[in-house]
C-alpha cells in the first residue's frame, strides 16, 4: 500500500501538536518586561519540545522517503509514535508551569524517551517490510545515534529523578543537539540513489 496517507495524517498530527503548545505560552497581563522573564521556564520548555518535534518531523520525513511501501503493521506503529509525540504539549507544559521540578521533569524525560522507543520500533518494522537490503536498512546500520539517545535518556532520568532536576535536563537538551542535524545517514544514500538514475 502507498504511503502518502501516512505520511499526510503524520504532518498534520505534528502540526497540531506544536499548535497546542504554543497556546500553552500565555500572554502575561502586565506590559512590563518583566512579566515576560517570569515565563522563562515555560519558553524554554516549549523551545525544546517544538526542537523535538521538529527533528521527529524532519527524520520521519527521510524515513518515508528512503521506502517504497508500507503495510497495516507499519501504520499502527507510526500511530504508536504519534501517540508519543502527542503528548509533548501536556508534559511540556507541566514542566515549564513548575520550574523544572523533579517529577514533572522526569515525567518530560520518560515521554521523550518513549517517543524515541516508539521512532525506533517503527523504523524497526519499516525495514522489516522494506527488506534488509533496502535503503532505509543500509543508511541506518547499527543505529548507534538511537542506542546513543536511549542510554542519554536513562541517565537524564536517573539524574533528574534522585540529584538534580535541570542537571537531567542537561540530557535531554544533549540527545536534541544530536538530532538537530538531519539524519545525513539517509539524506546522502537517497541523493546517490538519484544520481543513479
Amino acid at each position: 500500500m502507498g504511503k502518502g496517507r501516512l505520511e499526510a495524517f503524520s504532518d498534520g498530527v505534528l502540526a497540531i501538536i506544536i499548535t497546542i503548545m504554543v497556546l500553552e505560552l500565555k500572554v502575561p497581563h502586565n506590559a512590563e518586561l518583566s512579566a515576560l522573564f517570569a515565563l522563562w521556564p515555560v519558553f524554554v520548555s516549549y523551545v525544546l519540545s517544538f526542537l523535538y518535534v521538529g527533528i521527529y518531523w524532519n527524520n520521519h520525513h527521510h524515513m518515508m522517503h528512503s521506502i517504497k511501501r508500507v503495510n497495516g503493521a507499519v501504520l499502527w506503529r507510526n500511530l504508536h509514535l504519534l501517540f508519543w509525540l502527542s503528548l509533548l504539549p501536556f508534559t511540556t507544559g507541566w514542566m515549564g508551569e513548575n520550574h523544572f521540578a523533579r517529577w514533572p521533569t522526569v515525567v518530560y524525560g520518560l515521554n521523550l524517551m518513549l517517543c524515541a522507543m516508539a521512532y525506533q520500533i517503527l523504523e524497526m518494522k519499516l525495514i522489516a517490510v522494506d527488506g534488509r537490503e533496502g535503503l532505509l536498512a543500509s543508511a541506518v546500520g547499527k543505529d548507534r545515534k538511537g542506542r546513543l539517545s536511549l542510554v542519554l535518556y536513562i541517565a537524564g532520568l536517573i539524574v533528574a529523578a534522585f540529584f538534580a532536576p535541570l542537571l537531567g535536563m542537561v540530557f535531554f537538551v544533549a540527545v536534541a543537539l544530536v538530532w538537530f542535524v538531519p539524519d545525513r545517514r539517509i539524506e546522502q544514500r537517497l541523493t546517490s540513489k538519484e544520481r543513479l538514475r
